[in-house]
């Protein structure tokens, strides 16, 4: 039998398990555009039902299930997140009013969650983590007619989960040329795996953290000693690099080697720069900075075989590093900001609104056309249920319409109409920064909620998005080849084409996406882009388009893309 002390710990032990992998679920995402986060949107949905099951300690599974279900939609992030939230607020609703269940009676809690996760979705789509998730039903279904124990049920749960995780590539073709299963069916089975653990072996699954390295000794000491002493040394030419690849390699020594390592050295102080060869009795261990990787491997191969090769693009790790900062700056400053202006207010105006968008000058822009409040986040940066339920609250309005701006922020956006109860929650379904803003300009004052709902829904089809981005990895769409770092091109979220240079490459996606019939594109530019860079595509459009379309320019501040181009 599963009682609350059990199914919390089951639980804490999923949480641990995802958490513990979630860089190897966000691997699994397939789309070149950087928002592989699968994984840690799930790990932080569950993770926000392990915080707030920590100081509970009811044997009550009704009462665990509600208070984890409660915090994992609150703490949803991404439509997996959500998805997931939903899966276990459905299995607390299949629990209500029991202190402990068998397998057979959890395994008819899982069904209602598998449910209301599949009604949550508009198209259901298989080979998803909704197929993982039904067809680990079924089997439970199955096994606990023959025996309702729960260590059986569950057993079978899992089993079927991975092997339907096995089949989603065969379901979705997209992820069978990629050559992965479905990211958010893994994630479910790491949840599952882990709660396994607890109901099958009574053992919680460890927190492990990935990024802490073990003690070294002897040989690897030493090349864990040089790798630091790298690192120190990449940190002194920070300001000013002066060869791209950061090229790394251990050579196992030749039998009867006669040449010196000191060699090897002078010659790669010939093709670059901060060079470290350090030896022991069996292997040489090399850092370079240069521009020719492969003329510093040849070298090596002189000396033996190569053991391991490590080759990394600093200045890609530099601007990627300039925008993890940006990042972080803007969760700080929101969090700053939340702390000063989202407190609940009472609803004495007609209508409010809250958008979610992130850089300086976008949240600027939408304040002025009148929202609110913007919460922080987009691609790859997912603001939970509660961090727009918060908002909402702040909003001092009788009705609050919000426009999340993104697609995978419209499922957690929906989850706070039924936590607010003293004013009315519309969700303006944008899926895009163009759509929200022409959703703001549609409002009319002096018109109900119903009808502005209806006129600011209807003008999101009149506006076109192009972006301008980069590749977050290696992948190959059609005829197209992308490599990681690659600028690419994304008319209305379809991959177009790629470029070496952002102006070129917004000048090029502008000309496929004006038509005859545009009227108006503004430019958004954003972070990483100068103003002299904005001018020259600007004056660039202007020219290729004869003056026949209005063309302006907004400094949106924004993470993640280059451009981003409104065409009505």
């Amino acid at each position: 039998m599963i009682n609350g002390s059990g199914y919390k710990n089951a639980l804490i032990s999923g949480a641990n398990h995802i958490t513990s992998h979630q860089q190897e679920i966000n691997a699994l995402n397939i789309f070149p555009v950087p928002d592989g986060d699968t994984g840690t949107n799930m790990s932080m949905t569950i993770q926000a039902a392990a915080r707030a099951l920590e100081d509970v300690h009811s044997q009550d599974i009704s009462e665990v299930a509600s208070i984890a279900a409660s915090a994992m939609l609150k703490g949803a992030r991404g439509n997996s997140g959500v998805i997931l939230s939903l899966l276990f607020r459905g299995i607390a609703n299949g629990l209500k009013n029991k202190t402990e269940v068998d397998g057979k009676s959890f395994s008819s809690a899982f069904h209602v969650g598998v449910e209301m996760a599949y009604k949550a979705v508009m198209n259901p789509t298989e080979g998803t983590i909704l197929t993982v998730a039904r067809m680990a039903f079924d089997a439970s279904r199955s096994a606990a007619e023959i025996d309702s124990d729960a260590v059986v049920v569950f057993n079978a749960l899992c089993g079927a989960a991975h092997d339907a995780l096995d089949k989603t590539p065969e379901m979705l073709p997209v992820l069978k040329k990629a050559g992965v299963v479905d990211a958010g069916g893994m994630g479910l089975c790491m949840i599952l795996d882990g709660m396994l653990s607890l109901i099958r072996d009574g053992e919680i699954i460890e927190l492990v953290d990935n990024t802490e390295e073990a003690p070294s000794t002897g040989i690897q000491a030493q090349i864990d000693a040089s790798k630091e002493f790298f690192r120190n040394a990449a940190a002194e030419f920070d300001s000013e690099i002066n060869f791209t690849y950061c090229t790394e390699f251990i050579v196992g020594k030749a039998e009867g080697l006669t040449k010196s390592p000191l060699e090897l050295r002078s010659f790669l102080e010939t093709i670059g720069d901060c060079v470290v060869v350090a030896e022991d009795d069996d292997i040489i261990k090399v850092h370079v900075h240069t521009e020719n990787p492969g003329n510093a491997l040849q070298a090596g191969l002189d000396f033996g075989q190569l053991l391991t090769v490590k080759i990394e693009n600093m200045k890609e790790q530099h601007r990627k590093a300039a925008e993890q900062y940006e990042k972080e700056k803007a969760v700080q400053e929101e969090k700053r900001r939340k702390e000063e202006e989202l407190r609940p207010v009472e609803p004495v105006e007609e209508s409010g609104f809250v958008a979610v968008a992130s850089g300086e000058g976008l949240v600027n822009v939408f304040k002025d056309l009148g929202c609110n409040h913007v919460v922080s986040g987009g691609q790859s940066m997912n603001p939970s249920t509660e961090d727009i339920y918060e908002a909402v609250m702040a909003t001092p309005a009788k009705t609050v319409f919000v426009l999340p701006n993104n697609k995978n922020i419209i499922l957690a956006a929906e989850q706070v109409i039924p936590l607010v109860e003293d004013r009315e929650v519309i969700i303006i379904p944008s899926k895009t920064i163009p759509q929200g803003l022409v959703a703001m300009l549609s409002y009319a004052a002096d018109s109900t909620a119903e009808l502005n709902k209806e006129f600011m829904t209807a003008a999101l089809a009149n506006v076109s998005t192009g972006q301008v981005t980069y590749a977050a990895r290696n992948s190959e769409f059609g005829m197209t080849k992308i490599k990681e770092g690659d600028i690419i091109t994304l008319d209305n979220g379809k991959l177009t084409g790629k470029d070496k240079d952002p102006v070129k490459a917004v000048v090029r996606l502008a000309k496929e996406m004006i038509t005859r019939d545009t009227s108006y594109v503004s430019i958004i530019y954003g972070n990483g882009i100068t103003e002299e860079q904005a001018n020259t595509a600007m004056e660039t459009i202007e020219a290729k388009t004869g003056g026949s379309v209005e063309i302006s320019l907004i400094e949106g501040n924004q993470p993640i893309y280059y451009f981003i181009l409104s065409v009505e």
